[in-house]
C-alpha cells in the first residue's frame, strides 16, 4: 500500500498507455496478478502513477532484463530478488 497519491489507470490515459506499453515487454508467465491496491496496479507501480514517462522508463528497463532471450528462468529471477531483498533489509 503506498502513502502518496495514486492515480489508477481507468482515470489516466497516459498513464494506461505507459502501463500497457510496459507490460508488453514483460514475459507471459508474469501476468499473474499480484496483490493490488487502489485501479488494479501493485503498490510499487501505483507510487509511479503521477509520472506515467518515469513509470515507464524506470519499469520497461526490469522488463529487458527479464527478457526470454537472456539465459535466466524466473526462479533465478526470484532467488536473486529475494537474496537482493534480504541483503537490503527490504520487505518485498
Amino acid at each position: 500500500m503506498t502513502w502518496i497519491k495514486t492515480v489508477s489507470v481507468e482515470e489516466d490515459d497516459a498513464l494506461r498507455r505507459a502501463v500497457e506499453a510496459m507490460s508488453r515487454l514483460y514475459p507471459r508467465e508474469y501476468d499473474e496478478p499480484v496483490q493490488a491496491t487502489q485501479g488494479g496496479a501493485a503498490g510499487i507501480v501505483a507510487s509511479h502513477s503521477l509520472f506515467p514517462d518515469v513509470l515507464y522508463h524506470a519499469f520497461s528497463a526490469f522488463g529487458a532484463l527479464l527478457s526470454p532471450e537472456l539465459p535466466l528462468e524466473r526462479r533465478q529471477h526470484e532467488m536473486i530478488t529475494t537474496v537482493v531483498s534480504v541483503a537490503n533489509r527490504c520487505k518485498y
